[in-house]
């Protein structure tokens, strides 16, 4: 069955596009749930563990909650969302945005994030073709708008979803699908202590953290997947978007001077840029600096 979708889509180019918008619209909608429910997780699971260390009785009454558990619902009067209510983009145009139930208005995250899965997966697909560097990146693509999401919202990068994508970059340099080992490792290794140093001088300048330490963990991720040798094309293009959007949030009084702006987002972008299109990035930043 796998090798006839394979030949359908060897043959047929477009199929095979209109196949991973589809699953990027379905894996989308799976990543609005990861992006609401995980940060609660940890919560939960970090009150727990506190209560232990003090060793106080846990907290009782509690309903067991995960990705897969309760049934998603309404906010506003609790209507649980059936399964043609939770259709990826389709089921919000149908219901014109609203609850079914009590018509409160539907955040649009849900759908943004269901369309944008789905336009990057296609991205991923058209780039790379019928690949194991395909199934790769797509995955490496949803756990990065999955912790952008939850950075944006939380201001943290979960370890449940940086880490094991750091350990699985550095599995696929064994079989040299992105890089070779070495290089792999080294790029975890440059990753992670480049913006750890840039925090400590930081720190130690002016006394305050400067960012996150889940923001060393991601690029030593995009390190392990990449190689050092982009990083510091990831590191330029994603401080060049943050500025970029951070001043023009000032300039449009959307947010405050001083105002912490997560940098995981933009480090997530740049990475999966340079991806995709490593090579030209850095021809670009050379022919800026005439070399």
């Amino acid at each position: 069955m796998f090798d006839i979708f394979l030949l359908l889509f060897e043959q047929y180019p477009a199929l095979f596009l209109v196949t991973l918008f589809v699953l990027g619209a379905v894996v989308g909608s799976f990543l609005n749930v990861v992006i609401y429910r995980l940060p609660i997780m940890m919560q939960r699971e970090w009150r727990q563990d506190c209560l232990e260390f003090l060793e106080q009785p846990a907290e009782a009454g509690q309903d067991k909650f995960n990705l897969s558990v309760p049934r998603s619902r309404c906010g506003n009067c609790g209507h649980q969302i059936t399964a043609l209510e939770n259709i990826p983009l389709i089921s919000y145009l149908v219901l014109g945005g609203k609850c079914s139930a009590c018509k409160t208005p539907i955040s649009i995250q849900y759908p943004l994030v269901e369309l944008f899965t789905a336009i990057v997966s296609v991205i991923v697909g058209w780039k790379f073709g019928i690949s194991l560097q395909t199934a790769a990146a797509l995955l490496m693509t949803w756990c990065l708008i999955a912790a952008s999401g939850i950075d944006i919202g939380h201001k943290l990068l979960p370890d449940n979803i940086t880490l094991p994508l750091l350990w699985f970059g550095i599995l696929l340099s064994l079989f040299e699908v992105f890089v070779d080992l070495e290089t792999s490792v080294i790029g975890a290794m440059a990753g992670y202590m480049s913006l750890w140093s840039v925090f400590i001088l930081f720190k130690i300048v002016t006394g305050k953290e400067g960012m996150g330490h889940g923001d060393f963990k991601l690029l030593a991720m995009i390190g392990a997947w990449l190689g050092w040798k982009p990083l510091l094309v990831v590191i330029l293009t994603s401080s060049v978007a943050g500025a970029i959007v951070g001043i023009s949030m000032i300039v449009l009084k959307i947010t405050e001077r001083g105002t912490q702006i997560p940098f995981g987002p933009y480090l997530a972008a740049a990475g999966w840029m340079t991806l995709l299109w490593g090579e030209t990035l850095m021809r670009f930043y050379f022919s800026l600096f005439g070399l």
